[in-house]
């Protein structure tokens, strides 16, 4: 199957995507950005567009916490 009849549909998964994958579907979408992840290597790797160290952590602060939401909304509708 080729990627170009793929239609990425967002929202969330339970598999892993490919970090290229995810890379791509935020091109010319973004004012700023923090990367964090693993190289090929398995090594931790971060990279941000943002210069001020407190602007990051507040950013990853605030993704922490909407992901805990996401979370928890799983959680309430499991029971």
């Amino acid at each position: 199957m080729s990627k170009d009849n793929v239609i990425p549909l967002g929202g969330t998964t339970s598999i892993d995507l490919p970090a290229n994958q995810v890379i791509e579907q935020t091109l010319d979408k973004l004012e700023s950005v923090v990367i964090i992840g693993y190289d090929k290597d398995g090594d931790e790797y971060f990279a941000s567009s943002i210069s001020d160290g407190a602007d990051v952590m507040w950013l990853l602060e605030r993704s922490k916490k909407k992901l805990m939401e996401i979370v928890e909304q799983g959680w309430e509708h499991e029971t």
